[in-house]
């Protein structure tokens, strides 16, 4: 007698005969002679007491086939036949035409999911092949009902999930100076430390590179400046070896001369070892910038994940206050203002300026001059943003402006804004962690299965109640992907779970990577929150003061929730501000068939990203940062802070440092400045002229704006999914 059937899905569930009865009487009601209700229970008896105890959904359709084939009606049985290829049919149909669509190159939301991916390379065909069928696959054997049930029902996302069953990690902020110090092997062959500029830079490039093909999301650099000053002074000396051969002296005791700055100055006028001094400074300073403009172009074409993609990358700097330090952030950014190639914007790797008092941030501080150059250059090329070190949640009390090694106790991000600094097993730091996952809630969704509740106080009652238990299903969830995550050996892993994820060298090859990667953090996030606010209260948090208490009674109510998961669990739990990009659609759309379109919530075709004020929303800079701003504290899984502005900003850095100014008064943790930038597809020439329809420098009509997206540059809005490029569309200028 059957007792349990196993789905096509894998799933084991308890049999129940009236499906069988019911499928039959269907084919029947569509024959001449009709319903024989006799035979339908005949048959449904004899398979059901006749059958194994275990069978599967097509063993049983099988015997189904079999017994009307025997019986008088055999005209039932091939309108049973036809039902079930009609239905394989049906399930392969949705697969056949996604896959068509990919090897057609057309431009929709599957293969514009990522902006940064260019899905019609045959890597990147290959890459959404792979994609769009795994994504099943972790549907019919990794997640739970519960969890299977609340994506379906649009109320929970899962971040990456093409990347579920490689148990890779989400990204890692890299510790640059054990691979340039050590070397590193990638699984095929070694690579030797590094002795001079040049080196050290192909190095960095490397690292990234290659360890963006064993993780998911990004990759770091927390602290460029410092991590590569040391090969500005070793590249120094050996430009006075040079200069002892071609001279034939000693200049051994001018190896370790103090230099105040690395700056190339004319020789005229200069004798002696300061000539000397001076020239191999100049020579220096050369093959730094050289280097640095490697870096850049290199990070713009070395392609990972398959050859689809460009790396993503981010470096941080702006606090090294030596003389070989401030060397490599002059010269990185002065390669970022010049350009790549044509002269066009690099869109990797993103550039992020660590702003501190008393380091770079007030006109007496060492590294002033530096910041100054950083707003010119963010000016021209929106790179680099601003990360506050002075906000109160991004302060260490370890840090010290004597010690040589201060950038372990600075928070460091990635440039989309995910954020790993606090530590519950571990030193609090960014170098060497990483996000393991994250996943977002829908809190509009939530919001909109309450919006027919008349009494508010019930109406937040039930809010409330929905949101505690998506919490707590999304911390569950979470946990369930660690527990698999931790399985995968350090060998799966060449060089992350070797050189780079803190505790990594205590592991050998076939030991599973359980014992390290609870040092990184596990991020819920939520999308919408404007949106939910007008469907429980009529208006969004950037209109209305009441809106505003609430959304951030939401936000704290999640911290909150968070804090006590991390105990429960004993993970690094953090919320996220999530940087939506093929999600901003995906919730709305689904959400808008349900309910309609409604004003301020669904009658668009994008969900406002994570707490920000909407695009759409005229309002000062200055009221923004006023709103925005409490929530940073409230999100340490990560955030960002954006002030569109119009016109050329490439005149006006002041632009750059008056949001910079708001950053450091209201407490916000990091930043950037959206302008113009008029890019030609063709040639690459820029400029900041609106609304320009011919590229003056070649005469081509193929030209797009350059602009970012969820905290990354994308060279061509062609690659944007639908819901971003509504997004774009609506954006207003903030005065």
């Amino acid at each position: 007698m059957i007792q349990t059937v196993i789905k096509r899905d894998g799933r084991v569930v308890g049999f129940n005969e009236d499906k069988i009865a019911t499928a039959i009487r269907k084919a029947m009601l569509h024959t001449e002679r009709g319903e024989d209700r006799q035979l339908v229970s005949q048959i449904t008896d004899h398979i059901s007491f006749k059958g194994k105890s275990q069978m599967t959904v097509e063993a049983i359709q099988d015997a189904v086939e079999v017994a009307l084939m025997e019986s008088s009606r055999k005209d039932v049985a091939k309108k049973y036949i036809a039902y079930r290829n009609q239905r394989s049919i049906a399930r392969k149909a949705k697969t056949r035409d996604m896959f068509l669509e990919i090897i057609d190159i057309k431009s929709n939301d599957i293969t514009r999911e990522n902006a940064n991916m260019n899905a019609d390379t045959p890597a990147g065909m290959m890459m959404k092949f792979s994609s769009e069928t795994t994504k099943p696959f972790v549907d019919d054997y990794l997640l739970s009902d519960e969890v299977k049930d609340a994506i379906a029902a649009n109320y929970l996302h899962i971040h990456d999930k093409d990347y579920y069953p490689t148990k890779s990690l989400t990204c890692v902020q890299h510790p640059l100076d054990r691979i340039l110090q050590h070397g590193f092997s990638a699984g095929h062959g070694e690579s030797r430390p590094a002795k001079r500029i040049e080196t050290a830079s192909i190095l960095g490039c490397i690292s990234l590179e290659t360890a963006q093909n064993e993780m998911h999301g990004g990759q770091s650099i927390p602290a460029f400046d410092f991590y590569l000053a040391p090969y500005v002074r070793a590249s120094f000396i050996e430009e006075m070896k040079t200069l002892e051969k071609l001279n034939g002296k000693d200049y051994a005791h001018l190896y370790e001369v103090e230099i105040d700055d690395y700056l190339a100055l004319s020789l005229d006028d200069l004798e002696g070892e300061k000539r000397i001094v001076q020239h191999a400074i100049n020579q220096t300073v050369s093959r730094v910038h050289q280097a640095m403009e490697a870096f850049i172009h290199n990070m713009n074409t070395i392609h990972s994940r398959g050859g689809n993609q460009v790396v993503f990358s981010s470096i941080n700097y702006g606090t090294d206050t030596s003389a070989e330090g401030r060397c490599i952030m002059r010269e990185i950014m002065r390669s970022t203002y010049r350009g790549v190639g044509n002269g066009e914007t690099a869109i990797f790797p993103i550039q992020i300026w660590k702003k501190k008092r008393g380091v770079n941030y007030l006109p007496e501080d060492r590294n002033y001059d530096l910041y100054q150059m950083a707003a010119k250059v963010s000016a021209r090329r929106f790179f680099p943003n601003f990360l506050n070190l002075d906000a109160t949640f991004n302060q260490s009390e370890e840090w010290d402006a004597n010690d040589p090694r201060r950038y372990e106790h600075e928070v460091a991000t990635m440039g989309c804004r995910t954020r790993v600094y606090e530590n519950r097993f571990g030193p609090k730091t960014s170098i060497g962690r990483g996000n393991i996952s994250f996943s977002t809630i829908n809190i509009v969704g939530l919001a909109l299965e309450c919006m027919k509740v008349e009494k508010k106080e019930e109406r937040i009652a039930l809010f409330f109640s929905k949101l505690d238990n998506m919490l707590d299903l999304a911390a569950k969830q979470l946990h369930e992907r660690f527990e698999f995550q931790k399985t995968a050996f350090a060998k799966q892993f060449p060089l992350l779970m070797t050189a780079l994820w803190v505790g990594a060298e205590k592991l050998g090859p076939t030991d599973t990577i359980s014992s390290v990667i609870n040092q990184g953090t596990l991020g819920i996030g939520y999308i919408g929150l404007a949106e939910c606010l007008v469907a429980l209260l009529g208006k969004h948090h950037g209109e209305d003061a009441e809106a505003q208490e609430f959304g951030l009674k939401i936000v704290t109510y999640m911290r909150d929730r968070v804090n006590q998961f991390s105990e429960s669990y004993q993970h690094n739990y953090s919320v996220l501000a999530t940087p939506a990009e093929g999600l901003s659609g995906k919730f709305t759309a689904r959400d808008r068939r349900k309910y309609g379109s409604l004003p301020g919530i669904t009658n668009r075709d994008y969900y406002t990203n994570s707490n920000h004020i909407p695009v759409y929303y005229k309002c000062s800079a200055r009221h923004k940062a006023e709103i925005e701003a409490p929530y940073h504290d409230l999100t340490r899984g990560g955030h960002i802070f954006y002030v569109e502005i119009d016109g050329d900003a490439t005149h006006n850095p002041d632009a750059i440092l008056q949001v910079v100014d708001m950053m450091d008064k209201y407490n916000i943790g990091y930043g950037s400045v959206n302008h113009n930038r008029t890019r030609c597809l063709d040639c690459g020439y820029e400029n900041a002229v609106a609304n320009q329809e011919v590229c003056p420098h070649c005469g081509s009509d193929h030209l797009d704006k350059l602009q970012r997206i969820t905290g990354y540059l994308v060279g061509t809005t062609n690659r944007w999914n639908s819901a971003k490029l509504a997004e774009l569309n609506d954006r207003v200028i903030h005065q």
